[in-house]
């Protein structure tokens, strides 16, 4: 018999099981009614049993062979779609009825935005030399691409390696690193525990959060003087990575300069229409996208005195997006596989989720929650990390 959506979360989202403490049982429970009866089982903490080589030896070896030509059939098939529906921008919504115009815009702008953020999501492979078996190759087309959608290529990918390198540590996680309850600010219950708070917080992060990242490290890891993802003389980087983010600037200028080129031929509204507004619909699903990835009840993270780098890539979480897992080439449905092996193909990441599932057992993250509701969720209970019984490991909390 089918298993309800509650059932399914019981299921799939396993924890510590009878390594729990009754404290640790007590809190479960507690949290199982805030959601409605479903308990969220947290994740283990002790060192997992097994080590990355044996994850790895689960998995068929095919799936860590990038294929060039498999590569640049899913860059070819979204640009066809993407040149498809600007097609149907220019030529065909203009000759449609001003009422039907109304309804095919806002139909364009999100199509266009889902088709592009898998486009966005294939870059991201390219930085993490997932793309192909030749760097050069792979740099060059994530450069070209996250150009395109106005992001500095090689600025974020050494980011977004280091994340990749601190998942779930407190002090050196890029992205998204929570705060411990001393450190928010004095107005911060007055935003999450009311209804409207909470969703001008939601939106102000989905539509700004992207760009302040870029421009002001917003919602990263604390540096001791200002980071910004343009400034090549950043403490983001090192010397040696300086001249590529001269290149990545360049690349964003270069796009930047086309777009003022477009606008004063076509006028500001036209480039609004046509790229911005699916822009800011990609710039939105790239931020909730990693925002969920890693913020739920059941993760863990970790100060310097319990963090290691499996325990960390492991306290990541599994999403449904229904028909859009494919749209964005499974990011969000085998993240957990990409955070263990970050140059894995996108193409097999699927089949290697499936053959590693046995092997992780309860650290295995996955949640089934509507990706709206999870949202909602997620901005209303993890607002600060706290430890508890154990010193070093921090959980999610929202009691004031």
């Amino acid at each position: 018999m089918p298993l309800s959506c509650a059932s399914r979360t019981r299921v799939n989202i396993m924890g510590a099981g009878g390594r729990m403490t009754e404290k640790e049982r007590e809190k479960q429970e507690q949290l199982g009614r805030a959601n409605g009866g479903a308990a969220y089982q947290r994740s283990p903490t002790d060192k997992p049993p097994f080590t990355l080589g044996q994850i790895k030896k689960a998995i068929p070896p095919h799936c860590f062979q990038r294929s060039i030509i498999k590569s640049f059939s899913y860059v070819v098939h979204d640009l066809v779609i993407v040149a498809a529906l600007l097609y149907a921008a220019l030529v065909w919504i203009p000759t449609l009825p001003t009422v039907l115009q109304l309804g095919a815009w806002p139909l364009y702008w999100i199509v266009q935005g889902c088709v592009m953020t898998g486009v966005w999501v294939i870059a991201h492979e390219c930085g993490h030399h997932a793309f192909s078996d030749y760097s050069l190759l792979d740099d060059t087309v994530g450069l070209v691409l996250h150009s395109w959608l106005l992001v500095p290529y090689f600025s974020w990918k050494y980011s977004h390696r280091r994340h990749h390198s601190n998942t779930g540590s407190l002090e050196r996680d890029e992205v998204f690193v929570p705060k411990q309850k001393e450190a928010l600010a004095w107005y911060t219950p007055y935003i999450y525990n009311n209804p409207v708070g909470r969703l001008v917080h939601i939106v102000v992060q989905l539509t700004l959060g992207w760009p302040l990242y870029l421009a002001l490290n917003a919602s990263g890891r604390p540096y001791p003087r200002f980071a910004c993802h343009f400034d090549p003389y950043g403490p983001i980087y090192n010397d040696r990575e300086r001249a590529q983010i001269f290149i990545s600037d360049v690349g964003v200028l270069a796009v930047s300069l086309a777009l003022l080129k477009l606008v004063s031929s076509f006028g500001f509204w036209w480039v609004v229409r046509v790229y911005g507004v699916p822009l800011l619909i990609v710039n939105a699903w790239l931020v909730l996208i990693t925002y969920l990835q890693h913020t739920h009840p059941a993760l863990p993270h970790y100060d310097s005195t319990e963090w290691d780098w499996l325990r960390g890539a492991l306290a990541t979480m599994d999403r449904d997006y229904g028909i859009l897992n494919r749209v964005f080439h499974n990011i969000t449905d085998t993240h957990v596989a990409h955070h263990l092996f970050s140059t894995m193909p996108h193409y097999h990441a699927m089949e290697a989720t499936k053959a590693i599932k046995p092997i992780l057992g309860e650290y295995y993250q996955f949640d089934p929650t509507p990706v709206a509701k999870a949202t909602w969720r997620e901005a209303k209970e993890c607002i600060y990390v706290e430890p508890e019984d154990r010193k070093g490991v921090f959980w999610y909390s929202n009691k004031f």
